[in-house]
């Protein structure tokens, strides 16, 4: 029975992206003691992440699921988005790139008035489409099907025909070193052009994303001018960003 709870609570956070130890207790009726057990077996066997009161999907080379990934940190993606937003003028134009929290973004930025918005991911199109005050143009390369992110070369090609006053990028991971991160080398590559050809990036990132790795490096953190999370913790990465110039912004 023990195994079989713990293939079912690995499942459960392959799905949802992390669970916490009281709901497991409650969803299995057995103790919290019985649930750290099963989470610390899985670490052991690193499936799992521990983290405060839970766990989280142990991934270094593979992304979780884009379903687990929109609803993780779901709150904080939201306060991040109208945090962002209020930072992009009407009238301006930007990049939006792939990612659950720059989705939240393109969102909170529909109120927005006469944008353009040059994007390689089909759900910021899709979000932005309806309004008619906004222009939406969208990359042409390869549709990746997990999350309707567009990546190859052509998309690279794409954005280096713009040049915009902002762009909104999201990492997978940041490293403690400031090392931006994420999972496909096609993506970052966009995203790499996307940086190219902005005058002013918006990292928009959750303090989640310090607790996880990524194996391709998208650029260090001194590339941007402004990181917006929920909270930033670390005392040495707010020196690291108030030594580069970076303006921090926190939503709680």
């Amino acid at each position: 029975m023990s195994e079989f709870r713990r293939q079912a609570v690995l499942e459960q956070i392959r799905t949802q992206g992390e669970v916490s130890v009281d709901a497991l207790a409650e969803q299995f009726g057995v103790s919290v003691q019985t649930v750290r057990k099963d989470l610390a077996r899985l670490g052991e066997e690193r499936l799992v992440t521990r983290t405060h009161g839970g766990a989280r999907l142990a991934s270094r080379v593979e992304n979780m699921s884009y379903e687990a990934r929109r609803l993780l940190a779901e709150d904080a993606k939201k306060a991040i988005a109208h945090a962002v937003a209020d930072r992009v003028p009407s009238s301006a134009s930007l990049f939006v790139n792939i990612g659950t929290t720059t989705e939240a973004v393109a969102e909170a930025l529909t109120g927005h008035d006469d944008l353009l918005v040059i994007t390689n991911n089909i759900n910021v199109a899709s979000l932005m489409r309806p309004h008619r005050h906004l222009r939406v143009i969208i990359a042409s390369g390869e549709v990746r099907s997990s999350d309707g992110g567009i990546v190859g070369e052509a998309a690279v090609e794409f954005i280096r025909q713009f040049k915009v006053d902002y762009a909104v990028i999201g990492a997978s991971a940041i490293d403690e070193d400031g090392a931006l991160l994420d999972f496909d080398y096609r993506e970052v590559k966009v995203t790499q052009a996307i940086l190219d050809n902005a005058r002013h990036v918006i990292l928009a990132a959750d303090c989640g994303k310090h607790e996880r790795t990524a194996p391709v490096r998208i650029g260090h953190v001194s590339r941007v001018h402004t990181f917006v999370t929920d909270r930033c913790r670390d005392a040495d990465f707010r020196r690291r960003l108030d030594r580069f110039g970076v303006t921090l912004v926190e939503t709680t």
